[in-house]
């Protein structure tokens, strides 16, 4: 069944036009033709079946039908990692949308190799691992920030796991009450040591060790998001 996400409100028996994108993409792509079945969401309202009632090269119409899913929040889990490489900075964020990620923050490190980043086109690789998982939610992918901005105007209620590769080989299992949370992943140059000093002294911070190798910048946001779940998540 292929899944669709689209930014308009779903309601039963309500047309959706569709862009050029989209329409290309349905009919060829994945060469859906004139009645064919599909399923649409939109990060709100659920999942809802839908046929095509038009299909055209540049544009197209999707007719509506029942819902077929509820809306399915992820927990109250932030991502913040600073970009690498762009086909990893990609991976982290659609296995962070795959893995339940609420919100989706680049951040600039000391070490931070890229000081640029494409907002929209991360959003869209986010949109596409919700339509490739089955999720209903899209979690939003922020504009790039220096950490130290993010952390002048951190939540006071949100605990912070500081994912501290100086930690290696500590015995610092990731427990704690569940409730609003986010998890920091530095850069392939590791964090500062003015930085791990400044979080280190934060009251929302906690430092945790991911085991007993260093991890790929990439590699450890999965794993950080992963042990999370497991522990205090919707795993």
């Amino acid at each position: 069944m292929v899944r669709l996400y689209v930014d308009q409100p779903l309601v039963p028996e309500q047309p959706v036009s569709l862009t050029r994108d989209q329409a290309h993409y349905l009919f060829g792509v994945m060469r859906l033709k004139a009645g064919d079945a599909l399923a649409l969401f939109n990060g709100r309202d659920g999942e809802f079946a839908a046929t095509v009632a038009r299909a055209g090269k540049k544009d197209g119409e999707l007719a509506v039908g029942a819902r077929t899913k509820p809306l399915q929040m992820p927990p109250d889990l932030w991502l913040l990692f600073a970009p690498i490489k762009k086909a990893r900075t990609d991976f982290i964020v659609e296995k962070a949308a795959e893995l339940g990620a609420a919100r989706i923050l680049p951040v600039q490190t000391d070490f931070t190799n890229s000081e640029r980043i494409r907002r929209d086109r991360l959003q869209a690789h986010a949109v596409e691992a919700a339509e490739q998982c089955g999720g209903t939610y899209v979690p939003e992918v922020a504009e790039l920030e220096k950490l130290g901005t993010v952390l002048d105007d951190w939540p006071a209620d949100r605990r912070l796991i500081f994912c501290d590769e100086a930690q290696v080989g500590a015995a610092d299992p990731l427990q704690g009450p569940r409730g609003k949370a986010a998890i920091l992943i530095g850069p392939e140059g590791g964090f500062s040591e003015a930085e791990r000093a400044r979080l280190a002294a934060l009251p929302f911070v906690r430092t945790i060790s991911l085991g007993p190798r260093i991890l790929r910048a990439d590699t450890a946001a999965v794993a950080a998001l992963t042990l999370w779940q497991a522990a205090l998540g919707d795993w």
